[in-house]
């Protein structure tokens, strides 16, 4: 069976849907405030901001609407072989159909074509969707933030080790 979404590369004309999405889903979970990423410049600009060496953005659309997304980029502070998963926010219409286990997959695998050797999430208490899909991902807990994000909302940390395929 064939799910009822695609995951492709973000376009420029995609960037008002995703803006919407993420000034949708953020207030939902309490991180509408100072210190979220909802606050981030790139939000209005999500295929210029994903479009520079070292990161990737990818939208999920469902029945022709782009109702997802999430995306790779470099650590900001951090040493060049860590990237941080960014602005991964479905709306509720979207979830539970497995396109945050399909998209997590297609991050960590353009981060590993990449050569980034490790990944790092930050989220906050209460995304209890996410932190167990997180989990599902393996990535583990950490005690503390890394890098620079400027996320001083966000409460909780994880890190994925990132295999490379020796065998390809």
């Amino acid at each position: 069976m064939h799910p009822s979404y695609r995951i492709r590369p973000i376009a420029a004309a995609d960037d008002r849907a995703m803006a919407h999405v993420i000034r949708t889903v953020m207030p939902e979970f309490g991180a509408g405030g100072a210190g979220f990423a909802i606050h981030d410049p790139e939000v209005d600009a999500m295929h210029t901001a994903y479009a520079v060496a070292g990161s990737a953005y990818f939208v999920v659309e469902s029945d022709g609407r782009v109702m997802g997304g999430g995306g790779i980029g470099a650590l900001e502070g951090e040493k060049d072989a860590v990237c941080e998963l960014r602005k991964m926010y479905f709306l509720p219409e979207l979830r539970g159909r497995g396109a945050g286990r399909a998209l997590m997959q297609r991050c960590l695998q353009a981060a590993r074509e990449l050569g980034y050797r490790q990944c790092y999430i930050e989220t906050l208490t209460g995304m209890d969707g996410a932190q167990a899909l997180y989990l599902k991902s393996g990535f583990r807990r950490i005690p503390s933030r890394m890098g620079a994000t400027g996320h001083f909302g966000c409460n909780l940390f994880y890190l994925r080790e990132l295999e490379t395929d020796s065998a390809a």
